[in-house]
């Protein structure tokens, strides 16, 4: 049961991050909204999508902890922001999945005890 309210909350969540990346409904991927201005870091797949070119800068001030640096991404095949919201997609995927799952897991244990009761 658990395991089905969690996958309904992480289904939202990552509706939530493609409409992000996808600057959906005013949502901006320069905000500070997913990094609270802890990091200066955008996007995992920014940094690390191969055949991007990386550009180190600096960090100034108090901005960034632990030395970490805004890394801009140039170059790429694929717009990491499109490689960010097809990643969430594919969670939405399995998480729908282990949703239908849980809720099969569901329907046969309060099957089993309703028999168990009739007895």
């Amino acid at each position: 049961m658990v395991y089905t309210v969690w996958a309904a909350v992480w289904v939202t969540w990552n509706i939530f991050i493609i409409c992000f990346y996808l600057e959906v409904g005013g949502l901006l991927q320069d905000s500070e909204l997913l990094t609270f201005s802890l990091s200066r870091h955008r996007s995992w797949w920014r940094e690390h999508w191969p055949g991007c070119l990386h550009e180190e800068v600096p960090a100034v001030g108090l901005g960034a902890p632990h030395g970490q640096a805004l890394v801009s991404g140039a170059g790429c095949a694929l717009e990491p922001s499109y490689v960010e919201a097809l990643h969430s997609g594919l969670q939405i995927l399995i998480a729908l999945l282990g949703f239908v799952c849980g809720c099969y897991v569901v329907s046969v244990f309060t099957e089993e005890e309703d028999s168990c009761l009739r007895k």
